[in-house]
């Protein structure tokens, strides 16, 4: 690993004796793990059913749900597929993440029914390990400011199956004033130099310079600014970067606390990749010093009014849902409140029909790219549900579910047709105990309803 002189000269300073450790580590195996997520069951259900033999002595240590999967002797050509393209990984069943970068949101204090904000959110990694922790209940906000990685984080969001996330793009100090001192916690995972990096991403290496560093530096702070706005009186706020640069950590850490006299330092911890088993990340845990009143939380109850006096002409109007009532009536063996958790309202976009956390303030001017649950397509005397939809259930939830075999699973996941008897009509179908789409029975076959744009294997 060629690393850069400039580099080399800052780190041997900054890590003193310890930099022959440091350096000895860069020339190993980047550390991979996985993180369970627990909205499609407990920790010991995949333990038990996992195929890689993955153990709880296989636990990364601040993270209950993530389990370290190095070593995992797999190839393309086993009939065993490696986790990133296993069927599991369609369903949700887990996120793949460095083993490290599970470490700020152990430290965010999420708790159910908050209203939460991960403000630079792709790929989706954070994002899905908070909205693990709320459980369907509140409100998650997850923002990416770039079109594309804000695409791959709404993607990401589907396939976890979370139900209560709206995906929006911009950039902070664009929705500042629209969210004043709205959210209870946010998460600044913020764009860095990436240091923390180099051993997982040659390309890291190249990138790096002094001058990238002083402008991400700079970067953080107007990002911390607007962070600072949104966050509610007496809140909690996790700043975290995966580099080491004193500039994107420490001293930006110190310029926050002098800029903003209400903010206290709570903890502050460096994950260096010699000293635990990962590639390495800072956070540091602010809290904003008040008694916890929110003083924009009239401003905020009348933007959802206001939210909700938009959308009403689209879908609180039961006639305009009579397709949906009819599915969820033959195919649900629950009240649809039950499998979501959280209270909701139907908001229809053209013959798009979504189910959004019901407190959600107004949306007005905003990027939205997902919204709450995606439940599917209202067509001429007819309801078509989405992969969404399927991915946020469980068998135990509706009348008609098939279990695949791992060949037919893949076979599903192609795109193909599978033959199987059973129950005519729409089906959710499952791979060990975990749904992975929808289906269509007749005739002893089950057409596939996969997504063209998703079949990869």
């Amino acid at each position: 690993m060629k690393l850069k002189n400039e580099y080399i000269n800052r780190i041997k300073d900054e890590l003193a004796d310890e930099f022959s450790s440091y350096e000895k580590t860069l020339e190993e195996d980047s550390i991979k793990a996985l993180r369970v997520n627990t909205l499609k069951g407990r920790v010991d259900k995949f333990i038990n059913n996992n195929e890689w033999n993955i153990k709880n002595e296989d636990k990364v240590p601040w993270c209950s749900e993530g389990f370290y999967i190095e070593g995992l002797e797999i190839n393309d050509s086993d009939k065993l597929l490696p986790p990133g393209k296993h069927p599991y990984h369609s369903a949700g069943v887990y996120y793949i993440q460095e083993p490290s970068a599970m470490a700020p949101v152990e430290e965010l204090d999420v708790q159910e029914g908050l209203k939460i904000l991960d403000l630079c959110a792709s790929p989706g990694g954070k994002t899905t390990q908070i909205a693990a922790k709320m459980k369907g209940q509140g409100i998650l906000f997850a923002n990416e400011p770039y079109p594309l990685r804000a695409k791959n984080l709404s993607e990401n969001v589907e396939r976890m199956g979370i139900t209560n996330c709206v995906v929006i793009s911009h950039e902070p100090w664009q929705i500042e004033e629209k969210f004043n001192e709205y959210f209870d916690r946010i998460l600044v995972d913020a764009p860095c130099s990436g240091e923390g990096m180099f051993r997982k991403n040659e390309e890291a290496i190249n990138e790096w310079s002094l001058d990238n560093v002083i402008m991400c530096a700079k970067r953080q702070k107007e990002i911390l600014n607007s962070a600072y706005k949104m966050l509610s009186c007496g809140g909690r706020m996790v700043y975290s970067t995966c580099t080491f640069s004193k500039d994107e950590d420490e001293n930006n850490v110190n310029w926050f606390l002098d800029e903003y006299k209400d903010m206290k330092l709570v903890k502050m911890d460096k994950l260096w990749p010699h000293k635990i088993k990962g590639e390495g990340h800072f956070l540091a845990v602010f809290e904003k010093i008040g008694d916890g009143e929110n003083v924009a939380k009239e401003k905020n109850r009348q933007d959802t009014k206001k939210g909700r006096k938009d959308k009403e002409k689209d879908a609180e109007n039961p006639k305009n849902l009579v397709e949906f009532m009819d599915f969820s009536k033959e195919f649900f063996n629950k009240p649809l409140e039950n499998i979501l958790v959280h209270e909701y309202k139907f908001i229809k976009f053209g013959d798009e029909l979504y189910a959004a956390p019901k407190e959600l303030p107004s949306l007005d001017k905003l990027k939205v790219l997902r919204l709450g649950l995606h439940l599917g397509t209202l067509k001429k005397n007819r309801f078509e549900p989405s992969l969404s939809l399927a991915l946020a259930l469980d068998e135990s939830d509706v009348n008609n579910s098939v279990s695949l075999s791992y060949d037919e699973t893949l076979m599903y996941l192609r795109g193909e047709t599978i033959n199987r008897e059973s129950k005519k009509g729409w089906c959710l179908l499952n791979y060990g105990g975990y749904s992975v789409g929808f289906g269509k029975s007749s005739s002893n076959v089950i057409k596939n309803h996969y997504p063209k744009g998703l079949r990869n294997y």
